[in-house]
């Protein structure tokens, strides 16, 4: 197979090199696509300096699989351009999530929606990967009717502008500003822009893309935060199904769910932190607990990896998915 990774020096860009790098991928060719700024760039791939080419390079190598992690812009102008030229598009912006004509996808919940002639393949958005690799088997089992989600976001979701300003911020050196407000010793209520209903695009994110892969029926709203950790998103959210439940079946359904973790003794203090998810491919679980002011209605705190299992790990495990069924 000949592979690409389309915004290979940004940081989801890098994440899914060293992705690959631990995965047994059969990759005849790799090829690394940079923006303008960076062409020619060395990048260390497996032991190996590669050079990054520009898109329009890539077209004339013609490979079987690109993995975008380059933005909105790019994959709008060019996932087309390299889908009509045979090659399968996995991509990491938001730009095609909620296209009907195109599949947004979590490989554990609903990889078989997958077909030969999909091109362009949509990776979610990173909370609500998480979110539903917890949901999912709940639903399965119980049937979700509301959930109320808070997440509180690292900033290498902002990217690496948002991370050197919390690093400035910590040693009192003046730098560019990735948010309207200081990040450091702060939480900022704000992710993504604001919309007309009050809500940010990002807290709209997590409710459609949850409607659109796991049931419309269910009712989602969210609150997202951004908060002073380099890297793990973590998530307060409150469950009620449409069946009562005890605790015992809940831990039993998220112990036998593949790619879910559960951290929940609080005997011993244990529990998801984001500094436990760090370089880890899982979903972390726990404070699983009733809500007690409403029946039917669990509370639980989740934490992941916001660039592996939110961008890079669920962008290869897609393409993982399309090789061993044979569809790419």
């Amino acid at each position: 197979m000949k592979l690409a990774v389309v915004g290979a020096t940004g940081m989801v860009g890098k994440e899914i090199l060293e992705v690959i790098s631990e995965r047994d991928i059969p990759i005849k060719d790799i090829f690394l696509v940079s923006s303008e700024k960076s062409l020619q760039k060395s990048i260390i791939f497996k032991g190996k300096s590669l050079k990054t080419i520009s898109l329009e390079q890539l077209l004339s190598k013609k490979p079987d699989l690109a993995l975008f992690a380059a933005g909105s812009e790019v994959s709008k102008m060019w996932a087309p351009t390299m889908a009509e030229n045979g090659c399968k598009v996995i991509d990491n912006s938001s730009f095609w999530r909620m296209s009907s004509n195109h599949k947004l996808i979590i490989p554990e919940i609903n990889g078989w929606q997958l077909k030969r002639d999909d091109m362009i393949i949509a990776n979610p958005n990173c909370s609500t990967i998480q979110l539903l690799m917890v949901l999912a088997p709940l639903h399965k089992n119980l049937k979700i009717k509301r959930v109320i989600v808070s997440t509180y976001q690292a900033v290498s979701g902002s990217g690496k502008k948002a991370v050197e300003q919390l690093q400035n911020e910590e040693m009192n050196v003046e730098g560019k500003m990735a948010y309207p407000h200081n990040i450091y010793r702060n939480v900022i209520p704000h992710c993504d822009d604001f919309l007309n209903n009050g809500y940010t695009k990002e807290e709209m994110k997590i409710t459609n893309e949850t409607k659109k892969i796991l049931d419309k029926n269910i009712d989602v709203v969210a609150t997202a935060a951004r908060v002073p950790v380099i890297g793990g998103h973590s998530e307060s959210v409150n469950i009620t199904f449409s069946n009562g439940f005890d605790l015992k079946k809940i831990k039993d359904i998220l112990e036998n769910t593949p790619g879910v973790k559960v951290l929940d003794n609080i005997s011993k203090n244990v529990y998801p932190m984001p500094i436990n998810s760090y370089k880890k491919n899982e979903v972390f679980v726990g404070r699983i607990r009733k809500d007690f002011t409403l029946d039917k209605t669990l509370n639980l705190w989740i934490t992941a990896d916001n660039l592996r299992k939110g961008a890079a790990t669920n962008a290869v495990q897609i393409a993982e998915y399309l090789i061993n069924k044979n569809i790419l």
